[in-house]
């Protein structure tokens, strides 16, 4: 599944592919041999202009730029965010009324949007432009139907 963003706020076009079920980007040829790509979970491939960096699943096993020598010639920067205590652990403190779980719903109500949306392009088997304004999908009203559930009587929300 392919998103395009447009350029915003200072930030140039962004494509994100995202592979799911079992299926996988081409192996990197920057990629040493018998280096795995991910984890038992699955992981991410970042494709920048100067570079390629693998990592495990959510972020698991650090960043990896490959090819190797260019990990080994990178200079790491100081630490400047604070780091998590657990993600079950920031969500009970946000709970006792500590500070905002790193995961909170700020930040992932629009990360479930996204692949909420993508589940809605697959249904649809179309290419959908998304209205986050109105809800819509302005090109394919026979998507919309994919957004909401029709409630049987006695079941709604």
């Amino acid at each position: 599944m392919t998103y395009r963003f447009p350029a915003r706020e200072g930030f140039p076009p962004l494509k994100l592919t995202w592979y799911d079920g079992g299926l996988m980007p081409s192996r990197p040829d920057e990629l040493a041999p018998g280096v795995k790509m991910g984890d038992t979970y699955g992981g991410a491939l970042y494709i920048g202009d100067k570079g390629k960096i693998l990592t495990g699943s959510h972020g698991a096993n650090g960043l990896r730029i490959i090819p190797e020598e260019k990990m080994k010639a990178y200079q790491r920067p100081a630490k400047m965010l604070p780091r998590s205590i657990g993600h079950y652990d920031e969500w009970i403190a946000a709970c006792k009324g500590g500070p905002p779980a790193g995961s909170n719903f700020d930040y992932a109500a629009p990360l479930t949007e996204l692949v909420l949306l993508g589940c809605a392009a697959i249904r649809s088997g179309e290419k959908l432009e998304w209205d986050s304004a109105n809800m819509r999908f302005p090109n394919a009203p026979e998507a919309d139907q994919y957004l909401r559930r029709d409630y049987r009587a006695g079941w709604t929300l």
